[in-house]
């Protein structure tokens, strides 16, 4: 029976042994995590349990920046697309000035840069039935001046008309226009140069095409002015009236130009939907200083008026979960805390805030995902090895 009993109080002894070695081996994992982890406990009424603690030095090499939040004017936005165009004499199209075979000087992509007088097509006629044109143009001027000089012989003699003689005298002006004109052909044909500087919109052809007399070959846009054309909902008509300028993200980039830093202007607002589309056309005319590609669908940022004593935040600012957007507060050096925010119109830079937040608070303007990062690892619970 004593044995019994030793054997029962031994095996209890052992079971309390292996679950206090359990708990301690958690508290060591938990106190293993370094860096970046939540706030205390609260149990000393310092910080709530939810607050996220990242060390200075932490928060600048992850790139954190914050701002102070300051009630001010904001606009009213439509938001809409559109696309970027060339304006009006800011473009010049190319055309054949004679027939025959086209080669390229170099090769041409949409975008290519080009500057004035630089050659860009060869026309060969060396291939036609009719003959070289260049060669075709010499014989022509040359019987046209053996014409001429027998007309002024027989005009002296009064053998024929003045009326003979004149049209005997334009035909040489012509054929002397048309040889001047070839004189100088390359074997490779005729040269045709850029007008003007600019860059290479479309290239119509390619080596080895046939074309004809007045055939578009290429058009060159300067793309110094270009135009902003937005597409109005039909539902939005009553704010047409109200728009004063616009923001606009290109369909290839990041970036957000704005029309008022571009020396740009509100150029029309329609005031009907066409009857080819149900949308009302917006344009405005900006200065190309930013590298926009004419051409590239846009999404647009129109503006209206402003109201004052809105509170913003940079659209970095904010981080979205499940259709609930959340920004950062800094609390005070190493402390941070997520807060849930209502949000209203934005014009692709900053975005207005209807509730949670007020002014002075300090938010993270530059590198919201990196303190939300720093949140979701920091809530993780430490590995259980309990036996």
């Amino acid at each position: 029976m004593k044995s019994i009993i030793f054997l029962m109080t031994s095996a209890l002894l052992s079971f309390a042994a292996c679950g206090h070695q359990g708990h301690n081996h958690d508290s060591d994992e938990t106190q293993a995590t370094a860096g970046i982890s939540h706030g205390d406990d609260g149990k000393d009424g310092t910080h709530n349990a939810d607050e996220i603690v990242i060390p200075a030095d932490k928060a600048e090499e992850y790139g954190i920046k914050t701002v102070t939040i300051t009630p001010g004017k904001f606009h009213g936005v439509l938001k809409t697309g559109g696309k970027v165009l060339a304006a009006s004499g800011d473009e010049s199209t190319i055309v054949a000035t004679v027939a025959g075979v086209v080669s390229l000087s170099r090769r041409f992509t949409d975008g290519s840069q080009i500057a004035k007088g630089s050659p860009l097509f060869n026309i060969s006629t060396a291939s036609l039935a009719d003959g070289d044109i260049s060669t075709r143009a010499r014989i022509a001027y040359s019987n046209a001046k053996t014409e001429l000089e027998r007309a002024e012989k027989l005009i002296a003699d009064k053998i024929i008309t003045e009326k003979e003689y004149l049209a005997a005298k334009a035909e040489f002006d012509r054929a002397e226009l048309a040889y001047e004109a070839v004189a100088d052909i390359s074997p490779r044909g005729i040269k045709i140069s850029a007008p003007s500087g600019g860059f290479v919109k479309e290239c119509n052809v390619k080596d080895g095409d046939y074309v004809e007399v007045g055939q578009p070959l290429m058009t060159i846009a300067q793309n110094r002015n270009l135009y902003l054309r937005a597409e109005v909902a039909e539902r939005d008509y009553l704010s047409v009236g109200k728009i004063v300028s616009a923001k606009f993200r290109p369909s290839y980039s990041d970036n957000i130009y704005d029309i008022s830093v571009l020396d740009g202007r509100l150029v029309s607002a329609g005031t009907s939907a066409t009857a080819t589309s149900p949308f009302i056309p917006v344009t405005f005319e900006f200065i190309n200083t930013g590298g926009v590609m004419p051409g590239c669908y846009a999404e647009i940022y129109l503006i209206t008026g402003s109201r004052d004593n809105v509170i913003s935040v940079p659209v970095s600012a904010l981080v979205e979960e499940q259709g609930i957007f959340s920004v950062f507060i800094r609390e005070d050096d190493i402390h941070y805390r997520k807060q849930e925010v209502t949000t209203g119109d934005s014009d692709g830079e900053y975005i207005e805030i209807k509730s949670g937040l007020n002014a002075g608070d300090n938010i993270v303007a530059e590198g919201a995902i990196q303190v939300k990062l720093a949140s979701v690892a920091s809530s993780i619970p430490a590995h259980n090895h309990n036996h």
